[in-house]
């Protein structure tokens, strides 16, 4: 069975919401996974999975939210290797700000790729304000 991790980074509960459909349809479909707010997660939390599926919108003009912050800090600093990890980017946005449209996630997609990790898949991003339901979209 794949373990996969669902990391949020949000400042609202799109994000959590986008994660909680995530893991319904992953049970569906007979996968473990289980979800962590980026606060909760270090290195070694990541480095034991599978996969990890990030999901983190927004924040500021192009910020990362501040739950998994202090987390891309510590990769940043530590420069753990994740050579092994597969993961996958869900990045929420608002295309209103046209500049920094989904940085949270492109900001994560980068750290990881830098670390050794691979992605599976393109990069996700989802106008999180003028899509009704972004989790219908991600689950698709």
């Amino acid at each position: 069975m794949t373990d996969i991790l669902i990391l949020i980074g949000a400042e609202s509960d799109t994000a959590e919401m986008v994660g909680e459909c995530l893991i319904d349809e992953f049970e569906r479909l007979g996968l473990g996974a289980e979800m962590i707010e980026g606060s909760d997660a270090d290195g070694d939390d990541l480095a034991g999975r599978d996969v990890v599926l990030l999901c983190t919108a927004t924040h500021g003009m192009g910020e990362l939210p501040s739950n998994i912050q202090p987390l891309a800090d510590a990769l940043e600093d530590g420069r753990p290797d994740f050579s092994s990890l597969h993961y996958g980017v869900i990045a929420l946005g608002d295309q209103m700000y046209r500049e920094t449209f989904c940085d949270g996630g492109r900001i994560m997609d980068k750290l990881f790729a830098e670390l050794g990790a691979k992605r599976v898949g393109e990069r996700l991003e989802i106008d999180a304000c003028t899509q009704p339901l972004p989790d219908e979209e991600a689950v698709k």
